[in-house]
This record gives structure tokens, sequence and C-alpha cells, in this order.
């Protein structure tokens, strides 16, 4: 990975002399440990815990020692002691497991940090516990202002209906209320807030996005997918100084759960800058790889790769949208939904535009990022990555990635395969999904629903995320969902079956070998080996053997990036 991105400032004189003094020091260190007939000094050593490398070569060992940011040893915890010298931390994790750095192959960081911001609605059970919530926030609202919220999903409410503006009406007045589903792809109204934003009734569908209506035609408040842009103007975006803020809270965050790094994803290029100044600074401590928002693609095109100077935030991809979400019935599906038959889903791409997407990231090796859940989506994205390839005449390891990949024909599985493609999937969407999944596609369309155990007998390369703020962020919520095929409380819809669950080995790469893959840093990261970057997520218990139903009382309790503790539970 080079220190220096296009995009970057060459070093000054100065700091080159800097760079070259420092060298000189650490090869004299170097060279008078030699003469003494000892190894140089780590800089950080973990003992006390069983190591889980993630290499089938060497799967296990006692401790681990880092240096400069890089391993230097696993082995026995004597191996380790004697590379300790005054200015090593001896760190006893006290019978803790320590894996390779988990990375959350799928995340909205600016969302986690802005979901403390916000009205939660994420533990909301039913319609009337969303509307005892709205009543609570529209009381302490400032005059004028807006009541701003997300997290709610009415799969399981026993309503058993989407809520309407009617619903949020009779405790809201006159203040506008704007209340984003838990999947980012549906937004609740009230009445004020569509008046604030001069939604009428009569308002025409746009492309990409629909506008849910009563029988009678009037709006509901529901806003699917596209449908959504005129109401962001309800949500006062943070900038400048307080943006950062809210990004670096929501890296702390993800740290606090034991994530060493994360694919940053629909991110604006401002945010991306802003990230690698952060990460400079010392201000936040995690990777990121960030897939731009594709309104950015021409930006990130004319600039090629870029990201911080000590190598941690990168900026190589475009995340574009085929379609919508299966709970907000916007996925694009070949067939129609079966609970709306005369409804397949919403196409947010038109192929003219995402040909010339396609063929811009293959001219200016960007990789693209392309979410599509239903099995339409995901067919097109498919089909057209594979017609880009075809145009390119040779392509060079593009390692071009599926977001979600949710439903898919089986047959198409092999185009993962025969295409490269990586499927970027998140365990904890089937824990949730699988309550409504049946009905929304029918028993005939499951056998490719969440199909991490196909894609991976296959051959696909999976990469495991969160997608949070959709989700909790949580490894091990997503270690458990991937293992168990149940939600968190065990239980399974019957419509499914144990058979798509994944080995913990296979899920432990989930999170670590195959991020890596997927963010071209498997040379780096991904397992526990001398010369990678000392990248670790230490758990209080072993994940590879610790009960199912225990796993979600585990805590993390370390979390290390280039051999610096960026998150400690002891302090």
């Amino acid at each position: 990975m080079p220190a220096l991105f296009a995009g970057e400032d060459a070093l000054t004189g100065s700091q080159t002399r800097t760079l070259i003094f420092a060298g000189l020091a650490a090869l004299s260190a170097a060279a008078c440990a030699s003469t003494l007939g000892r190894a140089p000094e780590a800089d950080l050593v973990l003992y006390g815990g069983l190591v889980r490398t993630g290499d089938p070569d060497n799967p296990t060992a006692q401790a681990v020692a880092a240096r400069d940011g890089e391993i230097v040893y696993v082995g026995d915890a004597e191996g380790a002691r004697a590379l300790a010298g005054r200015g090593t931390r001896m760190v006893d994790v006290d019978g803790a497991a320590i894996f390779p750095g988990f990375t959350d192959a799928h995340v909205h960081l600016f969302g986690v940090g802005m979901r403390a911001r916000t009205l939660n609605l994420a533990d909301v059970g039913s319609i009337a516990e969303l509307v005892d919530a709205v009543e609570i926030a529209v009381a302490q609202a400032d005059d004028g202002g807006v009541v701003t919220g997300r997290g709610w999903i009415e799969a399981r409410w026993p309503e058993g209906r989407f809520p309407t503006r009617d619903d949020l009406d009779a405790v809201s007045g006159d203040t506008p209320v704007a209340l984003v589903r838990a999947d980012g792809h549906a937004m609740l109204l009230n009445t004020a807030a569509l008046e604030r934003i001069a939604l009428s009734d009569d308002v025409a569908d746009p492309s990409g996005g629909r506008y849910e209506r009563f029988e009678d035609g009037r709006l509901t408040g529901l806003l699917v997918d596209d449908a959504m842009e005129p109401a962001g103007v309800l949500f006062a975006a943070p900038e400048g100084e307080e943006r950062a803020d809210v990004l670096a809270e929501g890296a702390a965050y993800m740290a606090s759960r034991g994530w060493t790094g994360m694919h940053n994803m629909s991110v604006d290029l401002n945010d991306a800058d802003r990230l690698a100044a952060l990460s400079d600074d010392g201000r936040l401590g995690l990777r990121v790889y960030n897939a731009v928002d594709v309104s950015f693609a021409d930006a990130l095109f004319e600039s090629g790769p870029r990201g911080s100077r000590n190598g941690r935030i990168i900026t190589r991809a475009v995340k574009m949208y085929m379609d919508g979400a299966l709970g907000s019935r916007g996925a694009a599906l070949e067939a129609p939904y079966a609970d709306d038959p005369e409804n397949t889903g919403l196409l947010r791409t038109e192929e003219a535009d995402a040909a010339a997407l396609f063929d811009a990231a293959l001219a200016h090796d960007i990789q693209i990022a392309a979410h599509a859940i239903g099995d339409r989506g995901n067919l097109l994205a498919l089909h057209w990555m594979r017609q880009a390839f075809e145009r390119a005449g040779e392509v060079n390891d593009p390692r071009w990635r599926i977001e979600h990949a949710q439903i898919v024909d089986p047959a198409e599985i092999r185009s993962f395969v025969e295409l490269g493609v990586i499927a970027s999937m998140q365990p904890s969407h089937f824990a949730t999904d699988q309550f409504f999944a049946p009905a929304r596609l029918g028993a005939e369309r499951l056998d490719g629903a969440y199909a991490w155990r196909e894609m991976l007998d296959a051959g696909v390369v999976v990469a495991g995320g969160s997608d949070a703020p959709v989700e909790r962020g949580d490894p091990l919520l997503e270690f458990h969902a991937a293992i168990s095929r149940a939600a968190p409380d065990g239980r399974r819809a019957e419509a499914f079956d144990a058979s798509g669950a994944l080995g913990r080995d296979e899920a432990l790469a989930l999170f670590t070998s195959a991020p890596a893959f997927a963010s071209f840093q498997e040379d780096a990261l991904g397992v526990i080996a001398v010369g990678r970057r000392a990248d670790f997520s230490v758990f209080s218990g072993d994940l590879m053997t610790v009960p199912v139903d225990e796993i979600l009382s585990l805590d993390a309790v370390m979390t290390v990036v280039d051999g610096e503790v960026v998150y400690d539970a002891a302090d």
C-alpha cells in the first residue's frame, strides 16, 4: 500500500529529513539490539489468553507481539516476553480470546454517529409505541423545529401494517415529524412535514421511488426510496467541526464493539477527506475503506484512489444503487411481490447510466459496490457488470462487489464466481427479515434468499458486515446470526431451517480475511501472522467454542489497530 495517495501533497523537505533521521534512529536501535544478541523490543505484547490467528497453518497461539504497527511474533508466551523491554506495553488479557481484527464490510459511519443525536426507534415494538415516542419528542422539541428519528421496522408489530401520517398527526400537531425506517429505504412523514416540503396528494411518483397512498388516493406519509429526496431538507445536517465530531463518535462506537475497521458506504467525498484528516490527527483510530456515493464518482475518477498519510483511510470505490429494500417493497423482483401482486419493486439506475459508470470505473481502477437486494436487481447488476468487462476486453482484478445480494436466483450464483464479484452480505439482515421475507417472496423464491452457505459452497468470496445503523453494528450479533441462522433469541421462522448456517471458521473469515480481500488488503490484514499489520479484536470469550446461546453475552475487551490500543474496556 503506498504511503501517499493521489490528491495528497508531496512530502516537504523538512518532513523528508525527519523521516530520514527517524529511519537512521531505528536502524541504530536495531543494530544495538543485534549487538546485544537480542531482537529489538516490541511495542505491544498481548498474552494470557488464546490467540485465534485465522491462519490454517498456525491456527492458535499463546501470545502475539507487535512493533511499529506490525506483527513481529506469534507463538508461546515465553517467546513474546523475550521481546519485552522498558517501552513495551504488556497486556494480560486475562483469559480473553484474541482474534484478527474484525472488519465490518458494510456500514454507514455518518449514520452510526448520528444515531445518538436523533430519536432512536430501534426498540419500538408497535405503532402505539411509535406514537408514544413521537409524542414525547414533540413535547421536547424547540418551537419551529422538526422531530427526526430512525430505526423503526413494522415487520413484527401487532398492528400488521405500516404506520401512517394519521397515526402521527394524533400527537404531533403542527410540529413536522420525519421518521426513517430501519433500512433507510423508506421514511414516514406527518401532515405538517408533508406541508413543510409542499408534497400534495396529486404528486406523481418519481423514477426509482414511490409515494404510498390510501385507497382514496391520499398520501399515507410513507415515502419509498427516491421519493424520500424532497424530505432531505427536514434533516439538519451538521457541518464543519460538528460533522467531524459525528464521524469520530461513530468510529468510537464501532471500536467499542470490537471492530478494527469498516467499509464505509455511500460516503460524501468531503467526509472521506475529513476521515483522512481525523485519522492523521489521531482522533480516529480505526481503518476505513470508503465507497463514495455515486454522485461523487466523477470527482473520484479524476483524483484516483486517495486516503490518509498513515494508510488507515482508503477511498477507492463507488457505491451505486440498483434497487430498494425488501421490507418496504422496493427491492426489484423478477415476479411481483407475493403480498403485493401489482408491485415488482423499484429499479433505481438506468442501464445507460450504469454502463457509463462501469466503463469509467474500469478505466480509472475504481471499485464498484452495487446495492442489489431483489433477484432482478442482482440479475441486472451481474449482467451489466459482465457487459462492462466484455467491453473493456481485459480487466485487471477489479473485485467489484454486490452489496447485500439478498435475493438471488440460485442459477445466477455461478455468475459471481465467473465475474469474480464479491458478495457483501449482512447476517443480521436474515435474523430480522426471516419473519417477513416469506410473505414478500412466497415459498418458491426462498431458495436463493440470504444464501451465504450456497455462495461459499460455489466459491464466491463473501464479506460480512452489519449495515449499521440499519442494524446494531455488533460483530457478536453478526457472528451469532451467521452460525445459528436464527434471531438473537434463537427463534427461526418456519419457512427456514439451519442448513444455511456457516461453520465457525467460515464465519470468522467472513469478518476478517474476506473484508481484507474485498478492500485489496489481503497481504496486510485478515490473519494474525508475522509481517501483517497488528490489528486485533479481543473478546471476553472464545467465539470458536462458546455455546451459541452464550455468544451475545460476550463483550469486546480491547480493540487494537496498527499495534495501538484504540479501545480498552478497562478504561
